[in-house]
C-alpha cells in the first residue's frame, strides 16, 4: 500500500517540507541535496509511493541500502526535505501526488515545491511564487513576486501543485528560470536565498554552490539527461503565452 514511513522518534507535525523531485535544471533536487549536506540532516524515512522505480540506492562508503525517495528531517529548524535519486514515473504522477499530500495534510506540514522555467536568464536568474489557498500571504511577507506571464507547472511537481489545490491545502510553489540543458547550480541558490531564506527564516550558506558549480554539473549530468529525454512530461514551468 502506498505509503510514507517515518521514524517514530522524529515528529513531521508543524515543519516546512522541501520538495527536490528532479525537473528542468534539476533546481529542486540540486536546492534540496544542499539543505540535506549542509546541515548533515537525519534520514528519518521512506517515501513508498506509487510511481517511484523499484530500485535500491547506496551511497558511498556506506553497505546500507537506501529507498531512491527519501526524507530527511531537522526537528531544531522544523524543516524536512523530500530527497530524490529518481524520477516520478509521469504516468502515475496523480497517484503520487495522492500519497504525498496525504501524508502532508495529516501532518499539518506547508510544502513547498520547487520547479525550473526554461528561459534565457538575463543576469541572476528571476524568481517567482504561486500559491494555493493562503499561502499566498506568506509569499507577499516574504516578498516574492509572482510570475511576469501566466503558465503551467507540469510533471509530478505540477500534481503535486493540483492536488494542494484540489484539496484546499495551503501550499507554496517556486520556481525560478534555469537553463533547462544542464543543471543549474545558480538558479537553484536563488531559490534557496531568495525563496526558502526568507519563507522559513533559516539562513543556509550557499558558498559552495558557487565555488563547487561544475563539480555539481558534472555530477548530475546523467540524471539531467535521463529528464531531458523525459521530454515535456518532466517536472517544469512554462509560460502560455500564446493563450492569455
Amino acid at each position: 500500500m502506498p505509503h510514507l514511513d517515518v521514524d517514530t522518534d522524529f515528529d513531521p507535525t508543524d515543519t516546512t517540507l522541501v520538495e527536490g523531485l528532479p525537473g528542468a535544471g534539476l533546481v529542486g533536487k540540486i536546492a534540496a541535496d544542499h539543505l540535506v549536506e549542509t546541515f548533515d540532516m537525519t534520514h528519518v524515512g521512506g517515501v513508498y509511493c506509487d510511481g517511484i522505480p523499484d530500485v535500491a540506492v547506496y551511497h558511498g562508503n556506506d553497505s546500507a541500502l537506501l529507498p531512491p525517495v527519501r526524507l530527511y528531517g531537522d526537528a531544531e529548524r522544523e524543516l524536512l526535505v523530500l530527497q530524490s535519486d529518481v524520477p516520478v514515473s509521469p504516468e502515475e504522477a496523480d497517484c503520487f501526488a495522492d500519497c504525498i499530500t496525504e501524508f502532508i495534510g495529516n501532518h499539518d506540514i506547508t510544502p513547498l515545491y520547487l520547479s525550473g522555467l526554461p528561459e534565457e536568464k538575463n543576469g541572476s536568474p528571476e524568481l517567482y511564487g504561486i500559491a494555493t489557498t493562503s499561502a499566498d500571504a506568506r509569499l507577499d511577507e516574504a516578498g516574492i513576486v509572482p510570475p511576469r506571464v501566466g503558465g503551467m507547472v507540469s510533471g509530478p511537481t505540477g500534481a503535486l501543485l493540483a492536488t494542494a489545490r484540489e484539496v484546499d491545502l495551503p501550499a507554496i510553489g517556486l520556481v525560478a528560470e534555469t537553463d533547462a540543458r544542464f543543471p543549474d547550480p545558480e538558479s537553484a541558490r536563488t531559490v534557496i536565498t531568495g525563496g526558502i531564506e526568507p519563507l522559513t527564516g533559516i539562513d543556509v550558506d550557499t558558498g559552495e554552490l558557487v565555488e563547487h558549480a561544475e563539480d555539481i554539473r558534472e555530477a548530475r549530468e546523467q540524471l539531467a539527461q535521463r529528464m531531458e529525454d523525459a521530454g515535456e512530461e518532466s517536472t517544469q514551468a512554462r509560460p502560455l503565452r500564446g493563450f492569455q
